[in-house]
């Protein structure tokens, strides 16, 4: 079976049901292709709403309806633990200071989980801001929104305790670590806020396109995914300003994006995924049809989530670079 087809195969969830305005997608012409042109390294089937991922040594992914966290070992590609957390997973993962971090919307906690042995090893309650947001973790910290009034919570891994909150525009959900400062989007301003995370001050507030959600650093760059309208704002962080807008055509709730093995990945609804050259700040290949959710970069893959069909794709980006349109 070619391993494409497990997606139309699989059965759609009543969430996934829901319709949805279409998306338009680029104009530019010789850049979309069929989903079923790109074949991925390895499928691993995570039956529910597989979601969030966290790359570490292995894979991690998170499962709202099965209040759990899928691992997968990158070594054999295999499903090895499906993990019990709290519930409602949402609003992110990361794996760091030995541990896997899971924000919990049904109870509002953290699932602290062991890397090693999988095992939970605390649950610290927090409020999470959204459902649609992130939890990342930099200098020595794990950082999460608690609210929608723009409270950034600052946790100290060492005790598990709250030891600073900073004060963002409202609306604020989707964060991203780098360049020696925390970049955190406002849906409701459209804005992005650096912090200094070695003071907790706000550097700088910087508008970007409508309504940006999801944000990643890499390449030199921070870029945020604009639902508003669909586009890519690429922002300079030696001068705090957006360089480039590029033009994805994925408005609209969801996706996800993601920096690394030379590209800016971005996925969504309708498009599982969307690559952009950072070089010329274009995309230069739309893949077309069912999947995506989630996309993350590491131990050379691409890593994509796929909510409707239950399913997880491993990519080498060599393919993907080397599929081309009909």
């Amino acid at each position: 079976m070619a391993a494409m087809s497990v997606f139309a195969l699989l059965p759609i969830s009543a969430e996934a049901q829901t319709p949805r305005p279409p998306k338009p997608g680029v104009k530019t012409p010789g850049v979309k292709i069929p989903i079923e042109r790109l074949i991925p390294e390895a499928v691993f089937a995570v039956p529910g709403s597989p979601d969030w991922i966290a790359v570490d040594e292995d894979v991690w992914i998170s499962n709202k309806p099965k209040n759990s966290v899928t691992r997968l070992n990158a070594n054999t590609n295999t499903v090895t633990a499906t993990i019990p957390v709290g519930k409602d997973p949402c609003s992110g993962l990361v794996a760091a200071f030995g541990s896997l971090w899971v924000p919990n919307c049904g109870d509002q906690t953290l699932s602290r989980v062991d890397l090693k042995t999988g095992a939970v090893t605390s649950t610290i309650p927090c409020t999470i801001g959204n459902s649609e947001g992130s939890i990342v973790a930099g200098a020595g910290s794990i950082w999460i929104m608690t609210d929608a009034k723009g409270t950034l919570a600052r946790i100290d891994p060492a005790t598990n305790a709250l030891v600073a909150e900073v004060y963002v525009a409202p609306g604020s959900f989707g964060m991203a670590y780098g360049e020696g400062a925390l970049w955190v989007t406002s849906s409701e301003r459209s804005v992005v806020t650096r912090v200094d995370s070695r003071t907790n001050l706000i550097v700088e507030t910087i508008a970007v396109g409508k309504t940006p959600r999801f944000i990643a650093a890499g390449g030199g760059a921070v870029w945020t995914l604009n639902q508003g309208d669909g586009s890519v704002s690429r922002i300079d962080p030696a001068t705090n300003t957006v360089v480039a807008t590029i033009e994805v055509g994925v408005p609209g709730g969801g996706g996800d994006i993601a920096v690394g093995e030379g590209s800016v990945w971005v996925t969504a609804f309708e498009y599982p995924l969307s690559r952009i050259d950072p070089s010329t700040n274009t995309v230069v290949q739309q893949f077309t049809g069912k999947g995506g959710d989630a996309v993350r970069v590491g131990l050379g893959s691409v890593w994509l989530s796929n909510l409707e069909a239950g399913l997880a794709w491993r990519i080498d980006p060599r393919r993907v670079l080397a599929t081309l349109p009909e």
